[in-house]
Order: C-alpha cells, then sequence, then structure tokens
C-alpha cells in the first residue's frame, strides 16, 4: 500500500487506529537520526555455534541468546530433528485434538515427564501458550489470580484472555503476598503465579517462603521456569527443585526456547484432574502443533540435559566470574550477586543505552537491551545472558570488550 493509499484508508474510516503510536514512532525516529543503529531489527547472517554468530559481517560473540545449556548445536539434537523430517515430514497441519499429535509429540511429553518427574505433561507450540493456556482456562470469573507485579507479559496475557479477577502483589514480597491474599473472600478459588527467574533483572523468587505463605491461604500455585529450567536444582528442573517446594507446587510452565534449544512451551503438573485441559485449553485446541523436527529435536535435549551436571557448573562458573568482573569495573548491575545466567547492566537514560548496546557490537559482542515498558521501574537495561559453551577465553574477552566500550561511551570513567 503506497502512502497516498494509506492517507485514503485513515481519511475513509475515521481515526487512524495506529495515532495511538505516533509518539513512539516519533522517538525511535529521533533515535535513529542520531546514526544509531535500531538495536530491535538486528539480523543474524549466520549462526557459527551456540555462542558465534556473523553479525554485519563480522564475528560476533552472543551474550543475548538464552541460550543456557548450549544445545541448539548438539549432534544428537541436530541428528533427531534431521531424522524426524525425513520421517514424518515438514509439519502437522493440525491441532493436537485433531491430526497434529504424532508420535514424537507423545514422546516429547514422555520426556517432560521423567525430566520432572510428574505425572502429567502438555505440550505446547510455544512458551507464551503455555502461560497463555493455563491462566485463561483454571481460574473463571470467581476466582483470583494472585500474581507478582513484575510477571511475564505472557502471564499477563492469559490473564486478559481469561474472566478472573487480577490481584497484583509487589515484585518478590514474601509480606504483600500475604497481606493481599489474607484480603480476599472466602469465595472463589486461588491460583498465585510466580516465576524461578524474572527475565529482565536476573533475580530468583524466594520461592521457600512464597510457597508457604500460598499454601497457608489454600491457593494452588504455578511456577513459571522458562529461565531456571536446565541449571537450578538437583536434577536442573529449575528455581522451584532448589527450593525444595516440588510437592507443594501445582504446575509447572516452561519452553523449550531456553535450555532446551529450540521452541515450544509445556506445563507438567501431577493433578489428577489435569488432562482435561487438552479439552478446554483454547491456546492449546485451537491452534497448530508443533513440527515433527521441533519435538523430536526438544525430546532429545531434554533427556540430556538430565546428564548435564559439568554443563551447569561451567553455566555458573560463568555467569559468576562476569557479574563479578562487570561490577569490579564499575557498572552498576541489578542484583549484588550472579542469582541466575541473567546479569543485568542498569544505564541511566536510552540514548546511553543504545550508544553502549552499539559499542559492544562494533567490537564484536552482542547483548540486548531492553527498554519501558517491558523492564521494571521504567528502566533502561543491557542484558547479558551467559551459555555453558562459553569458554573461559571468550567470558574474559567479553570482559575486555565491556571495559573498552565502556570507556568510549564515557559511561565507565
Amino acid at each position: 500500500m503506497d502512502p497516498a493509499h494509506e492517507t485514503a484508508f485513515a481519511r475513509s474510516n475515521g481515526r487512524d487506529l495506529f495515532s495511538k503510536f505516533d509518539p513512539l514512532i516519533a522517538e525511535r525516529q529521533a533515535l535513529l537520526d542520531t546514526g544509531v543503529r535500531d538495536p530491535f531489527s538486528l539480523v543474524m547472517e549466520k549462526v557459527l555455534s551456540p555462542t558465534l554468530a556473523i553479525v554485519q559481517g563480522k564475528e560476533t560473540i552472543l551474550l543475548g541468546t538464552y541460550n543456557y545449556m548450549g544445545m541448539t548445536f548438539d549432534p544428537d539434537v541436530v541428528a533427531a530433528g534431521k531424522q524426524a523430517l525425513d520421517d514424518f515430514g515438514s509439519g502437522t497441519t493440525g491441532s493436537r485434538v485433531l491430526n497434529g499429535t504424532y508420535q514424537g509429540h507423545k514422546e516429547c511429553e514422555e520426556a517432560l515427564k521423567d525430566y520432572y518427574g510428574t505425572r502429567y505433561a502438555m505440550v505446547f507450540s510455544t512458551g507464551y501458550q503455555a502461560n497463555l493456556g493455563l491462566m485463561s482456562t483454571i481460574a473463571g470469573k470467581e476466582d483470583y489470580i494472585i500474581l507478582d507485579a513484575d510477571s511475564h507479559a505472557s502471564i499477563y496475557d492469559g490473564c486478559a484472555l481469561g474472566n478472573a479477577q487480577i490481584v497484583r502483589f509487589r515484585h518478590n514480597s514474601v509480606d504483600d503476598l500475604d497481606r493481599r491474599l489474607g484480603r480476599l473472600p472466602a469465595e472463589g478459588g486461588r491460583l498465585v503465579v510466580l516465576e524461578g527467574v524474572y527475565s529482565m533483572l536476573g533475580d530468583i523468587a524466594p520461592l521457600r517462603e512464597m510457597v508457604g505463605v500460598a499454601k497457608k491461604h489454600g491457593a494452588m500455585i504455578a511456577v513459571d521456569e522458562a529461565h531456571g529450567m536446565g541449571f537450578f536444582g538437583a536434577n536442573g528442573r529449575g528455581v522451584f527443585e532448589e527450593a525444595g517446594v516440588e510437592d507443594d507446587v501445582d504446575f509447572v510452565v516452561g519452553t523449550f526456547s531456553k535450555s532446551v534449544g529450540t521452541v515450544g512451551g509445556f506445563i507438567v503438573s501431577n493433578h489428577p484432574k489435569f488432562e482435561v485441559m487438552r479439552l478446554v485449553c483454547r491456546p492449546y485446541v485451537f491452534t497448530a502443533s508443533l513440527p515433527p523436527s521441533v519435538v523430536a529435536t526438544a525430546a532429545t535435549s531434554i533427556r540430556k540435559l538430565m546428564h548435564a551436571k559439568d554443563k551447569r557448573a561451567h553455566l555458573w562458573k560463568n555467569s559468576r566470574r562476569l557479574h563479578q568482573g562487570l561490577r569490579q569495573l564499575g557498572f552498576d548491575l541489578a542484583t549484588p550477586e550472579a542469582q541466575s545466567a541473567i546479569i543485568a547492566i542498569i544505564l541511566p537514560d536510552q540514548e546511553t543505552t543504545v550508544r553502549m548496546w552499539q559499542a559492544l557490537l562494533e567490537q564484536g559482542l552482542y547483548v540486548n537491551m531492553a527498554r519501558p515498558p517491558a523492564t521494571p521501574a521504567g528502566m533502561f537495561l543491557l542484558r547479558c545472558s551467559l551459555c555453558a559453551d562459553h569458554s573461559d577465553e571468550q567470558v574474559g574477552r567479553i570482559l575486555d570488550i565491556f571495559r573498552s566500550a565502556g570507556a568510549a561511551t564515557g559511561i565507565l570513567g
């Protein structure tokens, strides 16, 4: 559609529905007019490994991919995907409740049940849809969903899709959770929704205390372990395992797009009525299932993660070293110590953040930039996510690049 047609469309239909975004469009354009690159339209021209890619013709260390366990190039995982592509074709073209459940989908769910030690598992087409499905389905209009104010967008969107009454509590505040649960009327069910790791700042929830409060008030509990699966707990199940509350959590939600190294989402549970979700959960019923190659890679990766103790140890070593190094350089970090594989650097404004992001990229390092409204409290962040495949040499090089870029931008004195 050319500009003339766009104008005609807006005139013929009254108010342009895109006008609400005009301030954001103007802000973005003003930023680009300063000569900086757009941090939200970067293209990976070639990916060489879990930690290296070609970006703008240059070999670049990847420090912003959430590929925590480095499974994307694992030979067994890749081979499983290729075999499934040959055996079952490129896609299912159907819903899980119609023709879209192949043997691979069931094998993937079996792998999840073995990994988490649960009776039931449901695989969704994305992690977003898993949260969307649980929140919109499990609680009705007479029920309450109680969630952390810093919950992921998929949790909020699931609440918006459903009919439950929503109560927010202050981020990671056990006391505020207790107060808000205590104020609810006796009628109606209640679901407390927590995250093991909060992805913006990389901080973890005090799950042991929060689960205790939720149980005291008779609430069911869901924990999103998208950023904790793979390297928290003795079996890598997540923060809830490390906190020792596995028997008290009713639902664990997760994704395949982080530690598992592919795409998709899931819910696992021991609730005896859980299988009815397959009939009533709209984001599960009314979408096509994952391609056979994807569930094959996911199942293979999950089973390998059961025996990834050495990888987990190296990931934690990397995270602690980078956190300590960045703090010693003088950067303002979101957590006092490395709480997860995410390390967030707090910067004062958008212009400074983009300049630092670009300086890092020009020197061969990719990190994530995050800005409001995605971030809590209006923060501007550069988020680093470590990988178990980052070598000691690469972590050293990363710190060197941060030192150089920080000096070049004036962020470090």
